[in-house]
């Protein structure tokens, strides 16, 4: 059994990002179908958030569907979106009191109507609320993201709105997705995989990781206070001494 975390006198981090892996692979490990690991993630995600809330998390985001998962079955995708509308409407309907504030980060284009319309009014339904600010990153991919960017700003330049010389770092941040909130300082992935896999590779610049083979679905509270705990030993330099 896993020793309780305690993370009562530490620094808790602005900005969590999680790269929700491993849904297929625990599906796999008891025999069902992969659709059945997606369910248990969206559980889990949904744990994670109120727990994050709890503890005094100012933003999480969550890497739900990238630019690349359009590659597998469509069975797959299609039951990837239907808990994406699931966990929608329950948002819509069940959560008018709450302060949280959901957004979405990626291209919204090739999503259905219905994906598209349910992300409206989630968004719409937090208007006004100031609390913990949950981003899930849906037909998301880092590459795209920052060719989009590059894309305004050359059209900005073209328009005679902008100079060459006014292209800095700042300029490029503020054409991200990911203009209005800040960059992750904890970028978490579990499953034993260890790379981004096109996550905010911009904004993750200067980000904190924290790897472990937990499969997302089993990903718990006390996992993620070992992450917290094991971020409170990092010297952050930030390029500094």
């Amino acid at each position: 059994m896993q020793q309780k975390t305690d993370i009562s006198n530490l620094i808790i981090p602005n900005h969590i990002a999680f790269i929700m892996d491993g849904n297929g692979r625990w599906a796999k490990k008891i025999a069902m179908p992969r659709k059945v690991g997606h369910i248990a993630g969206a559980k889990t995600f949904k744990k994670i958030v109120d727990y994050c809330e709890k503890i005094g998390v100012k933003y999480v985001t969550a890497y739900a569907f990238s630019t690349e998962n359009w590659k597998r079955p469509k069975d797959e995708v299609d039951s990837i979106m239907k808990l994406l509308v699931d966990y929608l409407n329950d948002a819509i309907k069940n959560f008018k009191n709450d302060n949280r504030i959901l957004r979405f980060i990626g291209d919204r284009e090739p999503l259905s109507d219905l994906v598209k319309q349910k992300m409206q009014e989630a968004e719409d339904s937090c208007k006004g609320r100031t609390g913990m600010i949950v981003t899930i990153a849906i037909n998301y991919g880092s590459r795209d993201e920052i060719c989009n960017a590059t894309k305004n700003i050359v059209k900005m330049c073209l328009d005679g709105k902008l100079s060459i010389d006014d292209i800095d770092n700042d300029l490029i941040s503020k054409n991200l997705y990911t203009a209005d909130i800040p960059d992750p300082d904890l970028i978490i992935r579990p499953s034993g995989e260890i790379r981004l896999s096109n996550f905010l590779m911009w904004q993750a610049a200067y980000s904190e990781f924290w790897f472990d083979n937990v499969l997302w679905p089993d990903f718990s509270q006390n996992d993620l206070n070992r992450a917290i705990k094991d971020y409170n030993t990092r010297d952050r330099r930030f390029g500094g001494i």
